[in-house]
Order: C-alpha cells, then sequence, then structure tokens
C-alpha cells in the first residue's frame, strides 16, 4: 500500500523520476507522534546514494519528542538512542511546489536494520492495523474531511488570533456556512492551495465555507487509508505554505479562536470484501448488516478510550462542549449530525458510518488507525450497538466522551484492547509524551487566571 505516484513503484524509478524532474534536493519525511513532519534534508545525489545504501537514518528517539521539541524519558526507548533506517516508499514522492529550486519531499518508512518495522513510528501504527484487516480479507476505505481556520499573523502568542482581512477589505466576522462569497474572499489563498495539491496528486474534492469566521473545509476522495493519511499529511503542510504565502496563518487547533466552533477531521469509513468488492456495510436490499452494526458498536464502546489518539492536545477538549457542533456523546443515527456517529444516506456501495469525534488537531495516522482498531474490535467481537438515536442527541445531559486529556490518556492506558492491537510500545511511549506535554502546559499560566484571579483572590 503506497500513495502518489503510481508510476514510481520501485528504487530505480525513483531514481530516473528524480533525474527526469530536475530535482536538485529532496526532503526525506516520516510523521512524528503529533504529525509533524520529521527528517532531512540532501542534495540529490547524497539521497540516491543513502537509498540504495540504506543509510539514511535518523535517532530513533524523534518518536519520542514532544510538541515543543522536548524528549521523554520512556521505558519503551533505548537508553542508548539507536539509530533507525528511514526507507523511503517510492510512491510517495512528489515535487515541493512552493520552492523556486526543484526539490522532492518522499515519505519514509521507519524501520531498524533488519527491515522489521519500529512499531512506535505512526505510519507504522496504521499498518498494524491494517494488516488485521488484510488477514480477514477486508479492505477499509476512508475519506476525511478537515476543517480548519484561517487567522492574520500572529506574532505575539498571548495575543488572541483574529480573522484575516478578505478581499473586500474587512475582517470576517459573521458566520457564512455554504457562503460561496465568503470562500472567495481568500480565493488567492486557495487557488495557490489547489495549484499545490494539484502538483503533489493531493485528491482533494469538495471546498466549503465552514460557520466560523474564516473557517473552511476541505474534503478528500475516498482511498486506501494509508495513501489517504499520507495525503492529509502533506496537506496540512501544504495548506499551512498556501496561507503563508499571502501573509496569512492556516491553523489546524482543534479549537484556536473564542465564541467560535471548533476544527473536525470527520472520517467516513467503510469496509470492502477483497474478493468481491462488495460493501461488507450493506445487504443487497440496501440494509446495514450486522457486521456495520458491530463496527459502530466497537466505535462506541472504545472511542473514549482511543480519545488521545483523535483528541491528542489539552486545546482538542475545548472543542468537545455542548451546542458549538461538536459530538459529545457515541451516539449513532441515520442522517443525525448531533450524533458522534452519522450514517449519510448513501447508495449501497457508498454505505459508510462518519466519525464526528476526531479532532483537526489530530495525527492523521493515529486518528485513522484508532478508529479502524475500534470499528475491528466490534467485528470480530460481534459487539451489539445501542439504540440508534433519532432525535437531538445534544439533549442527553451526560457526555459519553473524556472531557480532559488526563482523562483521555487515563483511559488509553487502561485499554487492553488498544493496546493489543495498536502495539504496547506504541502506546507506552504515547502516552509518556502526551503526560510530558500535559505537564509543561501545567506550567503556563493564562490570561484568564491573571485577569481573574490575580486581584480577586
Amino acid at each position: 500500500m503506497a500513495t502518489g505516484n503510481e508510476t514510481v513503484k520501485s528504487k530505480d524509478d525513483l531514481v530516473k523520476w528524480l533525474k527526469d524532474h530536475r530535482i536538485t534536493e529532496v526532503e526525506v519525511m516520516v510523521s512524528d507522534m503529533a504529525g509533524i513532519a520529521r527528517g532531512k534534508i540532501l542534495p540529490t545525489k547524497k539521497f540516491i546514494s543513502g537509498l540504495t545504501e540504506r543509510t539514511l537514518r535518523l535517532p530513533e528517539s524523534i518518536f519520542g519528542q514532544t510538541v515543543t521539541g522536548d524528549f521523554i524519558d520512556s521505558d519503551a526507548l533505548s537508553d542508548t538512542e539507536p539509530d533507525i533506517i528511514l526507507d523511503p516508499d517510492p510512491q510517495t514522492v512528489r515535487v515541493v511546489p512552493w520552492y523556486d529550486e526543484p526539490t522532492a519531499q518522499i515519505i519514509c518508512d521507519a524501520n531498524y536494520r533488519d527491515g522489521t518495522h519500529v512499531p512506535i513510528a505512526p505510519r507504522n501504527v496504521l499498518k498494524r492495523v491494517l494488516a488485521l484487516y488484510e488477514a480477514k480479507g477486508w479492505q477499509p476505505v476512508v475519506a476525511p474531511e478537515i476543517e480548519f481556520f484561517l487567522a492574520a499573523k500572529n506574532i505575539d502568542p498571548d495575543y488572541p488570533l483574529e480573522p484575516p482581512v478578505g478581499t473586500n477589505g474587512r475582517k470576517e466576522t459573521a458566520r457564512q456556512s455554504y457562503g460561496i462569497d465568503a470562500v472567495n474572499e481568500f480565493d488567492p489563498i486557495f487557488e495557490d492551495m489547489y495549484d499545490f495539491c494539484e502538483a503533489q496528486d493531493l485528491d482533494i474534492d469538495t471546498l466549503i465555507h465552514e460557520s466560523g469566521a474564516a473557517q473552511v473545509e476541505i474534503n478528500f476522495d475516498h482511498g486506501d487509508p494509508l495513501e489517504i493519511a499520507d495525503q492529509a499529511f502533506l496537506f496540512k503542510r501544504t495548506m499551512r505554505q498556501a496561507a503563508m504565502k499571502h501573509g496569512v496563518y492556516a491553523t489546524f487547533m482543534a479549537k484556536p479562536y473564542e465564541g467560535e466552533p471548533g476544527s473536525a477531521m470527520h472520517i467516513h469509513q467503510s469496509i470492502v470484501d477483497v474478493n468481491t468488492g462488495e460493501n461488507l456495510f450493506s445487504t443487497r436490499q440496501g440494509r446495514d448488516t450486522k457486521l456495520f452494526l458491530s463496527y459502530i458498536a466497537g466505535l462506541q464502546k472504545h472511542l473514549p478510550s482511543a480519545m488521545a489518539l483523535i483528541a491528542p492536545n489539552v486545546n482538542s477538549y475545548r472543542r468537545i462542549v455542548r451546542d458549538l457542533a461538536a459530538p459529545i456523546n457515541t451516539h449513532w443515527g441515520h442522517e443525525n449530525r448531533t450524533v458522534g456517529l452519522r450514517v449519510p444516506e448513501a447508495k449501497r456501495a457508498a454505505r459508510r458510518v462518519e466519525n464526528r469525534v476526531p479532532g483537526a488537531d489530530c495525527n492523521p495516522y493515529l486518528a485513522i488507525a484508532a478508529s479502524l482498531a475500534c470499528g475491528y474490535i466490534g467485528m470480530v467481537n460481534g459487539l451489539v450497538p445501542t439504540k440508534e438515536m433519532k432525535g437531538n442527541a445534544y439533549e442527553s445531559k451526560r457526555y459519553a466522551l473524556p472531557r480532559h486529556l488526563l482523562d483521555a490518556l487515563d483511559n488509553l492506558r487502561s485499554s487492553s484492547d488498544l493496546k493489543e492491537i495498536l502495539g504496547h510500545d506504541f502506546v507506552t511511549v504515547y502516552l509518556d509524551v502526551k503526560y510530558t506535554e500535559h505537564e509543561a502546559y501545567q506550567q503556563v499560566i493564562s490570561a484568564w487566571e491573571r485577569e481573574h484571579l490575580l486581584l480577586n483572590v
């Protein structure tokens, strides 16, 4: 399973592609726990040498690096900080369209010298889950929808974000869900975004304006989970670069603005029989199959434990609030956007469930892996979902999802099922990274505390 350039399938193809495109530099990269691209930039000649001799290396500890750049101590990491090998996936090679110098980027698998996967690398975690599906003769199909905000440049992090100025010379203040003219206010940015995506073979589909000021959503075409995760990983970087070209920030924070809705990464998912090509979520009469209902039941039961992977930051939980259009529950229903697990109206071949819980700040590899893992557990154990929610799920007073990062981390730590599927070493390192990030967050005094506590308590 690979992505992107279908004509580049081997190392020889890759070398030819680099020469044909007169590439002078190559960015080799992997995703860390936060979804940040980590790697090296090499002259093409040195990259080709490292490719053939497997000398492209990084320390294993990059997967124990926090979003603040600190490194953790973990029982699942070696004290000697050994190197791992970056094995480029040839089909992921793409041009980097925002550079003047001909530059390529390529996503790598993190492996040991003997070729075995580094179990704590996020891309390998997704591969581990997909291997379970493959053993059952199942092929998952996913399609994410990623929301994000545009913001005026913010040099001082203590200062609240503001929407950028559009082509009409005003900052956007009104909420313009699905507004065509509202999107066109930032047309120069999105023209570059589309050009950049086309140059990289990123299969983005629909662009819509969301309900927040300068908030938009991009939909991806459905496809292989690893391919789609690669594309989502690259898209975030691409969108930030397109916006920066116009002096604007693009942010995938789950809740960057006070008083505005948060940003999600909804994941549509279905399962196809490898042998027949049939959608296993729909009967021939167009009804929900038992397997589909078990998949939903798996999401219902295990999403609270997977929450730390799909809502990975302290900021993530500012989005999971009643009346802000984000789910607070694991209810399911047909054509019901108030539930966490929505079944859209669709033809039999497109029967799917939309997991509306993940935030836009998630690591695409880990969010897709976690969602598929929950569904897998439900299917192999024949779980039965709750009764379908017919009404407004927000009227339920009980939060079924954790409301704070520490609660989510504790849930993951206690989940033997997810540890088994995702890998014990991965879960150990991931928890250590997130607990360390939370400790760093606890050292920061917020503006709210200074405003309301400084002279009043």
